[in-house]
């Protein structure tokens, strides 16, 4: 037993990555671009049946609200439940919500906008959903020397989803309808299926619930070896009771507070560039605000470029470092952008010139915050971390234009134009949640490239210095809990 080292983990983080792995891999990442596509096709939906249904403001808002409360109790609840149920089953159902929810509206009757709303609701819901339990089971399914460039890698595709809805909407919408459009949500039953019949669980979650035999059956098939043949788990993993309740991310006071400020300030910084910067590209240049969306592409594609250069960049200087960087990037370039908006840059107009590099930074670090939200939780509580990361995500979005509604004076909560007056002060208002992010990583911060997942933290009254079983193999006192360097 001593060729796989010290405990059955250690064994299993020592593992070559086999097909098995990529297929999962795969599969993970699929789930995320379907549940996208089907969050995002609902605009082009609304566009279409608001003026045939004659829906009110009111209405139309209610239907894209739905969605995005759905997402945040669904990220909680379903964090909740898969630190005590399991990574692969809630996986699972999570996709399958959110696909039957997406492709059920296809059937509602002409004019029915409470049963769409509520539909989105469930979209919503799933999506928060499996979100909150694909990162976690890709982290630890990852082996710790391949991690920290393989998971951010996997935030990548993403986008994908969003510009399938883009082309879907923009090519099949005459040809197939809205009905066909919306049918289209029950493809993620395909991935949901392959995940039930190929994903294994999760082998570091199964040891920090003591379900060392199922644990011992997928690690024996991983190394192709008889089960007898591996160590058993650290004796010290299943000690302790498991819980599934929320207050225990309060009791890691330091991690839940990183969470909710980065996630928060990165989504509403992005989200409101987003929001509002075709209009003000429009009103700057002069264009229509469908060719301002089309110059957006490029802020879009250089976002795809920041997300790769961001998979690649924790793994030279480490995930807290690269956070700073983007807090910090994002408050100084859309804090220019919003005080030289007026001014021409290059022969260009400032505002889209310094967007552009900007987006490297507000959309591209989320490759690097995406898996960190479940590796600087333990395992124990590592979908809660996730949920609670995927709920301030979701409150971002909502409080986004809030905010930016009430500094441009418009009662459009929802979807508030942007005016010339407000450009300065919107823009400085989201380079102050840049610098959140900047400050959170300086001082909150935890490193956790090259470190091995913690299974589990030192109880209340334990000493800095009490082992704790990391799922690496290396026992880790104040190793689990890094302070800033």
């Amino acid at each position: 037993m001593a060729e796989f080292g010290e405990d059955l983990v250690t064994a299993y983080d020592r593992a070559r990555l086999d097909a098995r792995y990529w297929i999962s891999i795969a599969l993970g990442i699929s789930t995320s671009v379907f549940d996208y596509f089907d969050y995002f096709v609902v605009g082009f939906l609304v566009a279409v049946l608001a003026p045939q249904w004659q829906l009110s403001f009111g209405q139309t808002s209610l239907i894209l609200l739905a969605a995005g409360v759905g997402a945040i109790l669904g990220s909680l609840a379903w964090g909740a439940l898969a630190d005590r149920f399991g990574r692969k089953a809630l996986l699972v159902a999570g996709v399958t919500l959110c696909a039957l929810s997406a492709g059920s509206v296809s059937f509602i009757p002409d004019g029915a906008w409470v049963a769409f709303a509520v539909l989105r609701f469930f979209v919503g819901f799933g999506v928060g959903a499996a979100a909150s339990v694909a990162v976690p089971l890709i982290v630890e399914y990852t082996p710790t020397r391949h991690r920290t460039v393989i998971t951010s890698a996997t935030v990548i595709p993403v986008s994908l989803g969003i510009l399938a809805a883009s082309l879907s909407a923009a090519t099949l919408l005459h040809q197939i309808g809205w009905r066909g459009l919306a049918a289209l949500g029950f493809l993620p039953l395909v991935p949901a299926l392959l995940i039930a019949l190929i994903m294994p669980e999760s082998v570091r979650w199964l040891v920090s619930r003591g379900r060392d035999a199922d644990a011992r059956r997928i690690v024996a098939r991983t190394l192709r070896v008889a089960p007898e043949a591996l160590p058993p788990p650290a004796v010290e993993s299943v000690s302790r009771p498991q819980g599934a309740g929320f207050s225990e991310l309060l009791a890691e006071p330091r991690r839940f507070w990183l969470t909710v400020i980065v996630w928060f300030g990165a989504s509403t910084a992005n989200y409101g560039v987003f929001l509002w910067g075709p209009t003000i590209v429009a009103l700057l240049t002069g264009v229509s605000p469908v060719e301002a969306a089309h110059l957006f592409v490029i802020v879009s594609l250089t976002g795809m470029v920041g997300r790769a250069i961001f998979s690649v960049l924790p793994q030279w200087i480490g995930r807290r470092r690269c956070g700073a960087i983007m807090g910090y990037a994002i408050a100084v370039s859309l804090g220019a952008a919003g005080v030289f908006f007026d001014r021409t840059l290059f022969g260009y107009p400032a505002f889209v010139v310094l967007l552009i590099p900007a987006a490297l930074f507000f959309d591209g670090g989320f490759s690097n915050i995406a898996p960190y939200s479940a590796e600087i939780f333990p395992v124990r509580l590592s979908a809660r971390g996730v949920g609670l990361a995927q709920a301030a995500n979701g409150v971002g979005k909502i409080a986004g234009p809030l905010c930016l509604a009430l500094i441009a004076g418009t009662s459009n909560l929802i979807t508030p134009k942007a005016t010339i007056d407000a450009v300065t002060p919107a823009f400085l208002f989201l380079a102050a949640c840049g610098l959140a992010i900047g400050l959170a990583f300086t001082l909150l911060g935890i490193e956790t490239h090259g470190r091995p997942l913690a299974l589990d933290a030192p109880q209340a009254g334990e000493t800095a210095g009490t082992v704790v079983v990391s799922l690496g193999g290396e026992p880790e006192g104040v190793a689990a809990r890094p302070t800033p360097t």
